[in-house]
């Protein structure tokens, strides 16, 4: 299980959602009032995480949304080459290659320690 269900009134800007099958990071949160007969809304702006697209969704409040699991993880980066480096988890010893980021192209460098995070079963590289 990669993903689990929360009230849209209980995200949090920072945290994370599920919207059209992208892993996205919360940008902003509006919770309107209830009206006479009606529910509470929920508008939610996120950034995919993948590709940095923007995408904002409106929900009752009161609806559930998928939020995904992350799973944390360090790796050592073995070699690099173009946009990809090839990397061994720290743990199994499995080596795989990653995207490197454009914000992290600088920043990584062969035999560096680098963190990557296992979202929706894709491993995505992230910051030091």
């Amino acid at each position: 299980m990669d993903k689990k269900l929360v009230h849209a009134s209980g995200l949090k800007v920072g945290g994370f959602v599920i919207f059209d099958d992208k892993a996205c990071k919360v940008t902003s949160i509006e919770i309107s009032k209830t009206g006479k007969h009606g529910h509470a809304k929920a508008r939610i702006a996120a950034v995919s995480i993948t590709n940095g697209s923007k995408i904002i969704k409106v929900f009752p409040g009161h609806d559930k949304v998928e939020v995904p699991i992350i799973e944390k993880e360090t790796a050592q980066v073995l070699s690099i080459a173009g946009d990809k480096a090839n990397v061994m988890d720290m743990k199994s010893y499995e080596t795989f290659d990653l995207d490197i980021p454009e914000d992290l192209k600088d920043q990584v460098k062969e035999g560096d320690q680098v963190n990557y995070w296992i979202i929706l079963g894709k491993k995505v590289l992230r910051s030091k």
